[in-house]
């Protein structure tokens, strides 16, 4: 059993960074992919960047390469991910979310568990 908490959301302008933190509860955090999912109003949920339990591997959707990085501190059971370049259409809620499965997985039906979200705007 996991649990996953967000924080670090808040309202930035256009090409401002954000970091967003999720801090994890657990003993075994360090045996789970994760990944930030992102949700804007009225759209379906979608995959932003992933990590290996490890951390030797990370996978971004081709609008956020370049601008946003995910990282994760298993010592700190936490998974961070910074956010550069901010964009308008990047405002959404963010969600931190745990898998099990062996290949990171970037649709949201085979994660786990899920944190509350934390509200991500960009102004123009």
């Amino acid at each position: 059993q996991v649990q996953l908490v967000e924080s670090g959301g808040g309202l930035v302008q256009a090409g401002g960074s954000l970091r967003l933190s999720c801090a994890a509860s657990g003993r075994t955090f360090s045996s789970y992919n994760m990944a930030w999912f992102r949700q804007a109003p009225g759209k379906e949920r979608h995959i932003v960047a992933a990590i290996t339990s490890s951390g030797g591997y990370t996978y971004y959707a081709d609008s956020v390469k370049g601008r946003f990085t995910i990282s994760r501190d298993i010592a700190k059971n936490t998974v961070d991910l910074q956010m550069n370049s901010l964009k308008p259409e990047d405002t959404a809620v963010y969600y931190c979310a745990a898998s099990t499965r062996v290949v990171v997985p970037t649709d949201s039906l085979n994660y786990n568990y899920w944190g509350q979200g934390t509200q991500v705007t960009v102004s123009s």
